[in-house]
């Protein structure tokens, strides 16, 4: 950056600057200026650049100045549909009234969003309702369809978001006819996306990202390749969900959804009709069969794993042949119109998905399954994409910046930079403006014994409470899985209830997550139990939350399919496993899950981390160098006396 760019940045970020007038309370951080320097420069060398912010930096504004500065178009990929409304209404609207500059930016979300009018109107004559509740949701979204310029789902509020009508009037990329489709002209999805192509600033998620460009969406093509810059937000997920993407996946669900539509489409046709729900029991017992094999009832698990593979596979083939007369059935309508060649394709498609799946056609692939409530998926995951990755974003002639609060490992960028093929990649690491030191305690408990011994949680419950008093509630108990949140949470209400601490307890699936936050704000006094789901994206401020308590390191469980194949064959190529990626995945979670506490400049509070590991093992000073510089104790009376206080 030459002389007057640094001028002009300096200028726009100062107390007396245009951001100033923009922003309520708005405070100047040198490290939110230097990551714009860096920013900027990126830009115009077209590099791409790895910099983690630590909390506070306010990076956000840090890439949107240089980004919509510099002019071309700026496609940014958040975490979350939320953090892309964050940018839309607030953040990037800031910056251009800031910069007194016009520039056209649009959100696009995935399918999934928006309204398909086709499957609308088919729902609406066939009357294939599941409940009562089906025609008058369907009556609501059709009224606001007639009415809606964007046509996006997030605005009709009266419908949960789990109802069974959404799948009914929304598309897949499977069942979508694009360009043949009748309503095509006024489709919302289209005007997105048409919309999207001549935004100078496109705002989409991680998901969408992956989904849309690395396969190759036709009609998205277009987008990636004309920007000058390109912006990962949180870029810490961007490994696993660019694995996920890169790799391939069928559902039961899809098969399903595939019959369904079949159902749907040929209900004119009483012989076909009567093939297809006869096919359709079949299918559902066949996979019903499946999920019998497999044991418990929710599980990830190589294939290689199975107890019974012979039963599985031969009820995996009776499932495929099922597909296969499928096919032949919708092969003899497929000339009939667009919706039934479709359909055939997607029959195709899918059997010759299953198929390449059994075999294992791609010996660089993980193959495993994973089993919810309602559907078994099928997955090959690439062992790493940081080949994939490269080739991609060489393509793209562009800056890229990755941005999070933890991306390094103790200050070294290796293990992101390598997961992603960012071998030329420059690196910055810029630590939070916040006075920890001041501020906030780190606390190990004394006397806490192993994760694994199975008096763990109630100990840990145990050493909770005179913290929680202390704090008069206020507090966030963050577990690595579901089963200890779920222990810990009835252990902590039977303390509470035997000590008469009135202070609420929320627990993590007694509501959707944001309304569990706003119930933990509205109290002053709760304590709110949750897994991984909030151990980031979660932003408390101000004395309602002063205490984190995190149950152990969240380390990966090496029973994780895709986990597991890594490891081995790390080991097998002579490398130590823990140190160049059990350990680092873990120091990332962690310090997402330490991010909770200290949000703002005047927060104060205590972070408990219940895991004797970051004391006595060797790699524990690892774990420390890469946390924020808390007051570090294991005095509990130190502890409780600066929560008193607050």
């Amino acid at each position: 950056m030459n002389p007057q760019q640094n001028s002009s940045t300096d200028n726009f970020f100062s107390p007396q600057g245009p951001l100033n007038d923009c922003l309520n309370n708005y405070q100047l951080r040198t490290e939110q200026v230097e990551m714009a320097k860096s920013v900027s420069n990126a830009i115009k060398d077209k590099e791409s650049l790895v910099i983690e912010a630590g909390t506070g930096v306010g990076k956000t504004f840090a890439y949107l100045y240089p980004s919509l500065l510099k002019g071309g178009r700026v496609v940014i990929s958040t975490a979350t549909k939320n953090l892309q409304d964050q940018l839309f209404f607030n953040d990037i609207p800031k910056i251009r009234e800031a910069l007194k500059i016009s520039v056209k930016v649009n959100i696009l979300k995935g399918r999934a969003n928006y309204i398909c009018k086709l499957r609308m109107e088919n729902t609406n004559q066939e009357g294939m309702f599941f409940n009562k509740n089906d025609a008058k949701y369907l009556h609501l979204i059709k009224a606001f369809s007639d009415n809606s310029d964007s046509g996006e789902v997030s605005e009709i509020s009266k419908i949960p978001e789990n109802s069974a009508i959404w799948p009914m009037v929304t598309s897949t990329k499977e069942n979508c006819l694009g360009q043949d489709c009748e309503f095509y002209k006024n489709c919302f999805l289209v005007k997105a996306r048409k919309e999207a192509l001549e935004s100078e600033v496109l705002i989409v998620n991680h998901h969408l990202f992956f989904a849309d460009f690395v396969l190759k969406d036709a009609e998205l093509s277009e987008i990636l390749p004309k920007a000058n810059t390109v912006i990962f937000d949180e870029a810490h997920q961007v490994p696993l969900v660019a694995s996920f993407f890169l790799g391939e996946f069928i559902s039961s669900s899809q098969i399903i959804n595939l019959i369904q539509d079949c159902q749907q489409s040929f209900i004119k046709y009483p012989d076909t009709i009567k093939i297809l729900d006869s096919l359709a029991k079949d299918l559902q017992e066949n996979i019903f069969e499946l999920k019998a094999l497999i044991s418990p009832s929710s599980v990830r698990l190589n294939i290689n794993k199975l107890q019974d593979y012979d039963a599985f596979k031969e009820t995996y083939k009776t499932l495929i042949a099922k597909l296969d007369l499928l096919e032949t059935i919708l092969s003899k309508h497929a000339e009939d119109n667009a919706e039934s060649q479709k359909l055939f394709d997607r029959a195709t498609e899918l059997t010759i998905k299953l198929n390449s799946w059994l075999k294992r056609d791609n010996q660089n692939d993980i193959y495993w399954l994973e089993v919810f409530a309602r559907t078994i998926q099928f997955n090959a995951t690439p062992i790493s994409v940081a080949e994939q990755f490269n080739k991609f974003q060489k393509k793209a002639d562009s800056a890229w910046i990755f941005t999070s609060a933890t991306l390094s490992i103790n200050g070294s960028f290796d293990h992101f930079t390598s997961l992603l093929g960012l071998k030329k990649s420059r690196t910055q690491y810029l630590q939070s403006p916040f006075n920890y030191s001041e501020n906030a305690f780190l606390y190990v408990p004394k006397e806490i014994p192993d994760p694994k011994d199975e008096l763990f949680n109630l100990v840990l419950v145990k050493k909770a409470l005179p913290l929680i008093r202390a704090a008069k509630g206020r507090a966030f108990i963050l577990a690595t899985s579901l089963k200890s949140m779920e222990e810990i949470g009835a252990l902590l209400k039977d303390e509470f209830e035997k000590n008469k601490i009135d202070y609420p307890v929320i627990t993590q699936g007694e509501g959707p997550k944001n309304d569990l936050l706003n119930q933990f704000k509205k109290h002053g006094n709760a304590v709110l139990i949750g897994s991984l789901s909030f151990w980031e994206g979660i932003d408390v401020r101000g004395s309602t939350l002063s205490l984190v308590i995190i149950d152990k390191l969240p380390f990966q469980s090496p029973g994780d399919p895709v986990f597991e194949s890594k490891i081995k064959l790390l080991t097998e190529e002579g490398t130590n496993a823990f140190m160049s990626m059990q350990l680092p995945e873990a120091i990332i979670r962690l310090k997402q899950g330490v991010g909770r506490l200290i949000r703002d400049d005047h927060d104060k509070g205590v972070m408990v981390i219940c895991d004797r590991r970051i004391i006595e093992k060797s790699y524990g000073m690892k774990i420390w160098k890469s946390l924020p510089s808390f007051k570090r104790t294991r005095s509990e009376s130190a502890v409780i006396n600066f929560l008193e206080e607050l």
